[in-house]
């Protein structure tokens, strides 16, 4: 059984991530969806931690830290692309 504190702090960050997938799904502009998926997978991330603090599992931390690489390296190309292309 989680405890209440895990189970509340889920529900924010499943709150949060419901809001950036509106804002993925109805963004004005290319980069509006951008940052929401970029501040999806950082809530991804957080989700990860807290689960892994919640099960006291070390290889969902280990996973949340190659997921937010990975992210931040994917937000970079895609900054990268929307500046001015790829070369």
């Amino acid at each position: 059984m989680i405890a209440p504190e895990f189970f509340y702090s889920a529900l924010i960050i499943m709150i949060g991530a419901f809001l950036c997938v509106l804002r993925v799904l109805f963004g004005p502009t290319v980069p509006d969806r951008v940052v929401g998926v970029d501040t999806l997978n950082t809530l991804i991330v957080a989700g990860m931690i807290l689960l892994g603090a919640a099960y006291d599992r070390v290889i969902y931390i280990d996973i949340a830290i190659v997921y937010a690489l990975l992210s931040y390296i994917g937000t970079l190309v895609i900054a990268k692309y929307l500046q001015g292309g790829l070369k």
